[in-house]
């Protein structure tokens, strides 16, 4: 049993690393095959066809996502930087990520985008909105915030970075993108001690990324 689900996880992780590099639809089951040193025989012993792995990538990314956001939760001192927080755990995952992801998956499986159109209209609209009560609990968001409205937009704005329209005219990465709206985002938020916070942040964030350069 314990080979057979490592056999498994390798497929699907392999998967995972060849579709976040190159998209879904450029990557064949052949490719992952291919990569793995195994037949493709072997993958459909585990994965019905390519939607089925589609499928189970997108599972492993949300469940992911999920331990991610929770962690931040638990670990945030408070709502600022908890936003701090999900920009650096946004910067790694979108670094690499190829920017026609969520397109192929709407137009080539449906499914999976489902899956995924559901965790982000609920658990991140949610986790959104937390925060956003969180920051008007601290004082540090303004209490006059419509926070349905802003979830919603936010949740929205999450996405903007994989429109065709949009990235295809930007020489910045996934991952720039989404720091800029982010951070945009959080100015529009904030109180005086909120805007305090996020100049801290920003200030420690910036210390961080010299030193790690410098390593």
């Amino acid at each position: 049993m314990t080979e057979i689900l490592s056999i498994s996880d390798r497929i699907r992780q392999q998967a995972h690393d060849l579709f976040m590099k190159y998209g879904l639809r450029s990557v064949s089951m052949d490719d992952i095959a291919t990569n793995l040193g195994i037949s493709k025989k072997t993958i459909y012993q585990y994965y019905a066809d390519k939607d089925a792995l589609v499928g189970a990538v997108v599972d492993t990314i949300i469940g992911y996502n999920k331990s991610c956001c929770e962690i931040d939760q638990q670990n945030a001192d408070n709502a600022v930087h908890e936003l701090f927080l999900a920009i650096e755990f946004m910067m790694e995952m979108f670094k690499s990520m190829n920017g026609s992801i969520l397109f192929d998956m709407q137009k080539y499986h449906p499914a999976a985008f489902q899956k995924f159109a559901r965790h982000k209209n609920d658990y991140l609209y949610t986790v959104i909105r937390e925060n956003i009560y969180r920051g008007i609990r601290e004082d540090l968001y303004r209490p006059e915030l419509k926070t349905d409205i802003l979830s919603r937009y936010r949740v929205e704005s999450v996405m903007l970075p994989f429109n065709p329209e949009l990235y295809g005219k930007l020489k910045s990465s996934l991952a720039e993108i989404q720091e800029e709206i982010t951070i945009h985002f959080l100015f529009g938020l904030v109180t005086p001690k909120g805007y305090k916070l996020i100049l801290k942040y920003q200030q420690e964030r910036q210390k961080k990324l010299i030193t790690d350069a410098k390593k």
